[in-house]
């Protein structure tokens, strides 16, 4: 598993648990969508939690994978050298706090959360973010048998430890993303409420398409100064890279209420 467990203490335990209480007071699973006020006291919480809180360490040896570059996609033939580690710390139907744990070049590819809002805080290393919005009202064009919908840029950079959370709400803040590892990097997030295939929270993965790869009926609605700060995303299965293992969580225990 990327990251090491370290020796718990006191000030890790409260901070986890602490962490815990609020995401359990304030997403509970009765309650309608929490207030920004609410969720940015979430964020704040989660801006003090670091590896050490959640009993892991940077590795210092880098387990560098294939990633995707040069490579196709699409290919079963061309997985990473080390999968992603998913560790679940907690779930329920309010919400869900997890870990992501990548090797280097490592992707979890462009995909969204329907309905959820998520906060999302990097532990160590670094990651390049690429984040989309639906452009509202929906505009969908299909070309040759591909059905694309159009999505704005609004996030496309490398957050770097240590660093504030992110945030993304349903319809705001880049609520269909795409993670790299630049580094060796961990990543805890916050899913509330969590994906649920019952409530039809379901994830869906999408290719990017410059804009000017579809004729459009909205041409001449984005100036051509502003064409990269949208693409046209089509729905794809779920990639047959994505090269994912469970963890164990290994931090400090959590003490759960009902």
């Amino acid at each position: 598993m990327t990251g090491e467990q370290l020796p718990s203490s006191n000030s890790s335990s409260s901070s986890i648990q602490g962490l815990y209480e609020l995401c359990n007071q304030t997403f509970k699973r009765s309650a309608s969508s929490p207030p920004s006020q609410a969720i940015q006291k979430v964020s704040s919480v989660l801006d003090t939690i670091t590896s050490t809180d959640v009993g892991l360490k940077e590795n210092e040896e880098d387990d560098r994978g294939h990633g995707i570059f040069g490579f196709n996609v699409f290919s079963r033939a061309n997985r990473w050298a080390q999968p992603i580690t998913y560790i679940d710390v907690h779930e329920c139907d309010g919400f869900t706090m997890c870990i992501f744990c990548f090797p280097t070049s490592s992707v979890i590819p462009l995909h969204d959360h329907p309905e959820m809002t998520v906060l999302s805080k990097v532990l160590y290393g670094s990651l390049h973010v690429k984040a989309y919005d639906w452009v509202k009202p929906t505009r969908i064009e299909k070309t040759n048998g591909t059905k694309v919908r159009l999505a704005k840029l609004v996030v496309d950079k490398v957050v770097t430890a240590p660093c504030n959370t992110s945030i993304l709400y349903p319809n705001t803040g880049g609520n269909l993303h795409c993670f790299t590892a630049i580094t060796p990097c961990a990543v805890l997030d916050i899913l509330a409420p969590p994906y649920s295939e019952a409530a039809g929270r379901i994830c869906t993965y999408y290719h990017d398409y410059p804009y000017s790869s579809f004729s459009t009926r909205c041409d001449g609605e984005v100036g051509d100064n502003k064409e990269e700060e949208y693409a046209w995303l089509a729905e794809i299965e779920t990639p047959a890279d994505l090269y994912m293992r469970s963890g164990r969580y290994t931090g400090p225990a959590i003490h759960y209420s009902d």
